[in-house]
């Protein structure tokens, strides 16, 4: 499932309208990506499945103390 690490961003769901209002469903699917960072305090990459709001908030907070989040909400890095 396409699903961000950090943000827990997911699929959404709805309906396609057609011109003559048909509704079939159908998905949004965030714009994930697989992102390898160093992690200087273990001295390895670490590949991590974000969405572009989740890479924004690594640059500004540091994968650091990404990481550390991560771990405590108990996902394995």
């Amino acid at each position: 499932m396409r699903h961000c690490q950090l943000t827990g961003r997911a699929p959404g769901y709805g309906n396609r309208v057609s011109h003559s209002q048909r509704r079939t469903r159908r998905r949004w699917l965030p714009n994930t990506q697989r992102r390898r960072y160093w992690l200087p305090s273990e001295r390895r990459y670490v590949v991590l499945t974000l969405s572009a709001k989740g890479m924004k908030t690594v640059d500004r907070r540091g994968i650091e103390s990404v990481v550390a989040q991560l771990r405590r909400d108990g996902v394995r890095v």
